[in-house]
This record gives structure tokens, C-alpha cells and sequence, in this order.
């Protein structure tokens, strides 16, 4: 029984949608990545023909050659025909590397493309579009899809157009020489033809099955890096060693069967070779021997062997292609799934170009990850926003509070209802500036390798020093900033694994600042920070953006205390939406929640109040 997780790799409209596409229309979507490189791929057919005709021509001049020796040629002749065929080599030789490097230039300029084509295309998917793709299954999909690609493409443009040449060329000249002893060699190919029909019927599946467990693989791979510090923190090292060999294994076994029965190739291709040549040494030394070389004579004998050589190694090579090609096929097929796949987040035909400003509207609001009304994450919201107000989200785990602030930069689209932004409908706005208007600080900060000073001009490219420094002293981070030896050119690892979760919240918390938005987004970005950094944060907001929207989501009450209005949220819905006084007086909810986390300090101010009772 499989150990990998038996979920699809992408959504299930994309993979029947990807199986039962025509090749016609997978290669011609993937062929629009040649691009600059067409020429090259043309002109390698052009250059492998003249190497086989020079090739072809070889065998020709070498049997007048023998036949010559034969009748007792002299040195000159012999010295004029050696030179020709000296020559026909060197210019065989010349078109053939000439091929290599055109051929080497398309296939790798055509994967190049590839790649920049599915990651272009990767960076335009919506959330929805995202959730469909594991980050496992892209990676896979851009470096091993892709270059098993590049494998069948080179192929293709010039062994693939070689193979064919030569076999025609070839037997032409074969059936000038020896006539009918030529057909020996046609015979053979229905034979091959069926044998390779066979194992691509049987091969196809698992390859099918082996590229879904590859990802599923290279996932538990990530996940286990990622999250190395815990493995280690519990000492779990074993356990996931064990995990991951067995799912390894899985693989190797699959592959194994595949290649198995690939490798009957090989044998088939030889007994029908080795057959063949059997049967033409027979006929042509029978044919020399009783027409006493009338019929077919020595040097044009031993040049038709060449050429029997020649046609079936060629047919060796076409199985070889013809194996690379299916174990392609279904590299193609993921490709093609990406670079087919559309961002379900469309630009309106007429985009509005301004954000007038930061108020913001849910208007009867229901949304489902899965566009079934049924499981929908967020039902029935109502709630207004005015601009430069500080509201603050509060619930419990599963709420559906994050869910609902990725509304507003559309990040997903609603499912039913309307989100307004600055008075109109966010679907009007185009892209880039709803998005450029709205600054989120995500549940799940990331930083990019590259500088402090990089990082934080992702909020502003063009941000001077001074506005930096500015941006993160309001974040409360420009202290341990400057306490590292670089300052802000310190380099920040991959991650950010080499700053403390609380840093890493308030360098985020500081690009978004740069932007300068009119609407500011926090989704539980403080968690990680004290109460009393957390409280200089929110005051340096309403200095610095006394104008912007704020909408703080929180676990803590104290995070959200001062907030112009706290809305909290109860299993997709909104239960209560008031000041902090008002809700602590009337919503259990919100006063379970802040009894339980001030608990200690609320006992203390009810005993304070007895006491001064008492003493009137």
C-alpha cells in the first residue's frame, strides 16, 4: 500500500482537462516557447541531411574501391578514390558537429524559454489558481518536466530527422547494389513497429504515476527542510528518514518496472538485427558464389552490409527516441497544464486607474475556496469600513478572519456579494493598483535572501535611506538593526532564518510601511513581539498613517483594544462588531477571550473595587 499522499497535484478540472488534450495541441503550445530559436531548430535538419548524404555517399565509393583492388587497381587510383573518401568524411564530419551545436543551441535556448514561460505565467495565478499547484509540483515541473523535454527535443530535431534519412538513403543505395536482398531490410520494421506499440501501451501509466509521486516526494522533502528545527527539536530524525526512504522507494520501484520493460527494447532490436544480417551474409555469399560476382560482387556485398547496419542501427535509435518521447509525453502534459492554466483573478475590460480612498465595504459576502456554496468559509458579511478608521478582527482559530481581509486586495474573488474599495467594486480596479493601495503584512512573514535594505524596498523600490530608517524605527526594528555589524546591509538568509521570529514580523511590518497604502493590513503580525513593542507599532501607525485604513487581526484583546471598532468573528460569520467596552459589556465571546488572557490583572482591579466599597 502507497505511503504518499493520494491527492492530485492539481486540481481535478486541470489534470482530466491535461489527459485529454491531443498531443497536436500540446505540442504547439509548447512549441511557442522556441521563439528566438527557431532558426536553429530549422537549419539542424538542413545540416544532418548533408551529414548523411555524405555518410550515404561513403559506403558507395568504398565498394568501387574494393572492387577495384580486386581487379588489380593501381596505387594512383587507389591513392584519388582514398582522398575522396577522406574528403567526403571530413565534410560529413563538419556538417555533423555543425548540427551538434545548432541543436544544442535550440533545445537548451527552448528550455530556457520554457521555464521563463511557465514561471511568467506562475506569477499571474490567483490564490485559487495557487491553492491547485503544490509548491513541490511547480518546482518539479520547471527543472525535471522540463528537461526531460529537452531531452525529446533534441532528439527530435536531429536524431528523430537523421534516423529517417538515412534509413531512406540508405536503402536506396542498398537496393541499387543488391535489389530484392534490400527488401530483407523493410520486412524487419512492422516486426519493431508492433514490439514498440506494445511497451508504450504498458509504459505510459506508470510514468503517468511515477511524475505524481515525484512531486509528492519533493514535497516531503520541503517539508522536512522547512521545518528541520522542529524534526531536530524533537528528535525525529529517524522516523522521517524512515519516512522518506520508503517513499523513495516507492519510486525506484515504479521506475525500476518501467525501465524493465523499456529494456525489452534492446533485445527485440538485436535478434531482429542480428536475424537480418544472418540472412543477408547467407543470400549475398550465395549470390557472389554462383554468378561468380555477376549478380553482386565483393566490394558492393561488403558495402551493403554497411548499408544493413546503417538502416538497422538507425531503426535501433528511432526505439531509443521513441522511449524518450513517452517518458516525455507525460512531462509535456504537466507542462502544458501550467502554461495553460489562467489566473482565476481577470483584469476588468475598463480598469479603474485611482483609489480615492480607503474605505472599504462587504456587502452580503459569502466565499468558498472550492466555489461551493454549500462549504463556503465565509457567509452572510456585512460590515463597513470608513476610511482611516482602526478596526481591529478578533476569533478563534478557523474563523475565517484571514479569510476575509484577502477579500480586499483580491487575492481570491467572492463567491457571492460585493467587496467595495474606496467607494467602487474591487473587480473594477485594475490589478496592480487596488494591490499597490492595500499593504499586507501576512500571517506568514517572508523574507527574501538579500540585504535588510533590499527586503525592505520591496514596499518601495525607489525608497531613500532616510525613509527606511524612518519606516523601521516606527516598526520598532531599527534598534536590532543597528545592533548587527552591517546594519541595514546585513544579509538576510533565505527565509529569514537568520533573524528571530519577532525581527522578522517587525521588517515585514516596515515594508509595508514604505508603501505608504491606503488601506494596512496586519493579519496576527505581532504575535511574536511583546505587548510593549506591540503598543509602540500601533501608536507609530496613527502618526505615520493617521489616514490609512488599519485593520489589525489579533489573538491578544490587548492588540486590538484601542482600535476604533473590533469585529469578531464566529465560523465564517461576524457575531458582533463594537468598541472595546462595549463588547467586553455585551459579547461572550470577546469577554471570554479577554477574561481568559487578563485574567490575573482583572482580579486584582474586582479586589480594588471591594476594598474601596468596603471602606465607605
Amino acid at each position: 500500500m502507497s505511503i504518499l499522499p493520494q491527492k492530485p497535484d492539481v486540481g481535478e478540472d486541470f489534470v482530466k482537462t491535461a489527459s485529454h488534450v491531443g498531443y497536436g495541441t500540446v505540442g504547439r503550445r509548447l512549441m511557442g516557447s522556441v521563439r528566438q530559436y527557431r532558426a536553429a531548430t530549422i537549419v539542424t535538419p538542413l545540416l544532418v541531411l548533408g551529414e548523411v548524404v555524405f555518410e550515404v555517399m561513403i559506403p558507395l565509393y568504398t565498394a568501387d574501391l574494393i572492387d577495384a583492388i580486386k581487379g588489380g587497381a593501381d596505387l594512383s587510383q587507389i591513392v584519388s578514390t582514398g582522398g575522396v573518401l577522406a574528403l567526403m568524411a571530413l565534410v560529413s564530419l563538419a556538417f555533423g558537429a555543425a548540427a551538434g551545436l545548432t541543436c544544442a543551441k535550440a533545445s537548451t535556448g527552448f528550455a530556457k524559454n520554457l521555464r521563463k514561460d511557465m514561471f511568467y505565467n506562475i506569477q499571474t495565478f490567483s490564490f485559487a489558481v495557487i491553492d491547485r499547484f503544490s509548491s513541490s509540483s511547480l518546482v518539479t515541473r520547471i527543472t525535471t518536466d522540463v528537461m526531460n523535454v529537452q531531452m525529446a527535443y533534441m532528439m527530435l530535431i536531429r536524431t528523430a530527422i537523421r534516423s529517417p534519412f538515412m534509413l531512406v538513403l540508405a536503402f536506396i543505395a542498398a537496393w541499387n547494389m543488391a535489389g530484392w536482398l534490400a527488401l530483407v531490410f523493410v520486412v524487419i520494421i512492422p516486426v519493431l513497429a508492433l514490439a514498440l506499440f506494445g511497451v508504450i501501451r504498458k509504459v505510459v501509466p506508470i510514468f503517468r504515476r511515477i511524475f505524481r509521486k515525484y512531486d509528492a516526494i519533493n514535497e516531503r522533502a520541503e517539508e522536512n527542510l522547512a521545518g528541520i528545527r522542529v524534526v531536530k527539536s524533537y528528535v525525529r530524525e529517524d522516523y522521517e528518514k524512515e519516512k522518506y526512504e520508503r517513499a523513495a522507494t516507492e519510486v525506484q520501484n515504479d521506475f525500476t518496472y518501467a525501465e524493465r520493460i523499456l529494456a525489452l527494447n534492446a533485445p527485440i532490436m538485436n535478434f531482429c538485427i542480428y536475424t537480418v544480417m544472418v540472412f543477408v551474409i547467407y543470400a549475398g555469399s550465395y549470390a557472389i558464389v554462383t554468378t561468380q560476382g555477376a549478380q553482386l560482387d565483393v566490394g558492393q556485398f561488403s558495402s551493403l552490409i554497411t548499408y544493413g547496419f546503417m538502416m538497422l542501427m538507425q531503426l535501433m535509435m528511432l526505439s531509443m527516441i521513441f522511449a524518450q518521447v513517452v517518458m516525455s509525453e507525460e512531462n509535456a502534459r504537466r507542462i502544458f497544464e501550467v502554461l495553460d492554466a489562467k489566473t482565476t483573478i481577470a483584469q476588468p475590460e475598463e480598469p479603474v486607474f485611482e483609489v480615492a480612498n480607503g474605505s472599504i465595504d462587504f456587502d452580503h459576502v459569502g466565499f468558498s475556496y472550492r466555489g461551493d456554496k454549500d462549504r463556503e468559509a465565509l457567509r452572510e458579511v456585512d460590515l463597513h469600513i470608513r476610511s482611516g478608521e482602526v478596526i481591529g478582527i478578533i476569533g478563534s482559530t478557523g474563523s475565517a478572519k484571514s479569510t476575509l481581509v484577502q477579500l480586499v486586495p483580491r487575492l481570491y474573488d467572492v463567491t457571492e456579494g460585493t467587496v467595495r474599495v474606496g467607494g467602487r467594486d474591487v473587480r473594477d480596479y485594475d490589478l496592480d493598483t487596488l494591490r499597490n493601495a492595500v499593504a499586507m503584512v501576512l500571517q506568514k512573514n517572508v523574507l527574501f535572501s538579500g540585504t535588510i535594505k533590499e527586503n525592505l524596498r520591496w514596499g518601495k523600490a525607489d525608497a531613500t535611506d532616510d525613509e527606511i530608517l524612518e519606516a523601521a524605527r516606527l516598526a520598532q526594528a531599527d534598534e536590532f538593526v543597528q545592533g548587527f555589524p552591517d546594519k541595514y546591509d546585513t544579509y538576510i538568509e533565505q527565509g529569514g532564518t537568520n533573524v528571530s521570529g519577532g525581527q522578522k514580523q517587525r521588517l515585514c511590518i516596515a515594508r509595508a510601511l514604505l508603501k505608504h497604502p491606503k488601506i494596512l493590513i496586519l493579519d496576527d503580525s505581532t504575535s511574536a513581539v511583546d505587548t510593549k513593542t506591540d503598543r509602540l507599532i500601533r501608536e507609530g501607525f496613527r502618526t505615520y498613517l493617521p489616514e490609512t485604513t488599519k485593520i489589525i487581526i489579533a489573538q491578544r484583546t490587548s492588540s486590538v483594544e484601542d482600535a476604533d471598532r473590533i469585529v469578531v468573528m464566529d465560523s465564517g460569520r461576524i457575531n458582533d462588531v463594537g468598541t472595546h467596552e462595549e463588547l467586553l459589556a455585551r459579547n461572550p465571546i470577546y469577554r471570554e477571550v479577554y477574561l481568559s488572557q487578563n485574567k490575573q490583572s482583572h482580579d486584582e482591579r474586582e479586589l480594588e473595587e471591594l476594598e474601596v466599597s468596603a471602606d465607605e
